[in-house]
Formats: C-alpha cells, sequence, structure tokens
C-alpha cells in the first residue's frame, strides 16, 4: 500500500512496529507492507544460498560495472517502465540477467557458488551490461552501447 506519512516526512524505508516501507521513485514513493516471517522451505534454502553468493558477485564486481548498472536502470526506468510501476534497481536487474543467463545452461551454471572469476574466464555474456542487452538478458535502451565496462 502506499504510504502517506505527516510532519514534512515524504518517505522512510525500513522496518518500525512490524511494517517494512521502502522508498521509490528518487523518494517520491513510499509503499509500506506487514513484516511476515517466511515459513523455511528447501526452495527457501536454494533461493537463500544463491542470492548470498550473487551478493557477494555484486560486492565484488568493479565499480564501473556497477555505476553502468546504475546508468542502465535510470535509462531502463525511463524508457521501458509505465509511470505506474516501480522501476527495478541496479541491484535487481543484476539478480535478473544472472538468472537469465543461467537459464541458458542451468546444468553447467550454478549461481549458488558463480564467481566473478567465472563470469570473467567463460566470456559469459553478463561480463557486461551492453554483452546482457546482446544476448536478450535485459531490454534494449538508447545509448546502450556505451555500458560495455566489465565485471571483474
Amino acid at each position: 500500500m502506499k504510504v502517506k506519512f505527516n510532519f514534512g516526512i515524504k518517505t522512510y524505508s525500513g522496518t518500525v512496529d512490524e511494517m517494512v516501507y521502502g522508498a521509490y521513485r528518487k523518494g517520491n514513493i513510499c509503499i509500506g507492507r506487514k513484516y511476515v516471517t517466511p515459513a523455511l522451505t528447501e526452495q527457501n534454502t536454494a533461493i537463500g544460498s544463491i542470492m548470498k553468493n550473487l551478493s557477494a558477485v555484486y560486492k565484488e564486481a568493479d565499480p564501473d560495472y556497477k555505476g553502468n548498472l546504475k546508468t542502465y536502470s535510470v535509462l531502463n526506468s525511463q524508457q521501458n517502465v509505465p509511470k505506474n510501476m516501480l522501476a527495478p534497481t541496479a541491484y535487481a536487474i543484476f539478480v535478473k540477467m544472472m538468472f537469465a543467463w543461467q537459464k541458458t545452461s542451468p546444468e553447467t551454471i550454478d549461481l549458488a557458488v558463480v564467481t566473478v572469476e567465472d563470469i570473467v574466464s567463460q566470456p559469459a555474456p553478463v561480463i557486461n551490461v551492453y554483452g546482457a542487452i546482446e544476448a536478450g538478458y535485459l531490454h534494449d535502451v538508447s545509448g546502450s552501447e556505451s555500458l560495455v565496462d566489465d565485471i571483474g
């Protein structure tokens, strides 16, 4: 649900009183939801290990690569995301393209253990944002040909 605060507070990100808040669209929209502790399943555990590893890979990625993801995020939100929807963040785009890459060869690409070195050594399309666009993992945006900084 959209949240409106009093006293001049525009948005807030975090958890307060069993509610989770998130700021979107450069602080112009605040979304709130009730915090729910998920039931632990085998699927949760598998996705959790993948997401922990992808977080480590993203943290280890070259700052210019992350800058390209941020640039792509802004361009994508302007060109491909309807105004009434929230645009994905740079990290969400990174995760999306990594899962799209894994889908091309699920028996050989294990996102729970992949490293920056693995991505660089395989010449994977996700080595840079433009490669991911060319491979069809991400929507094309104008100016995408400049997003060529490698992950490592």
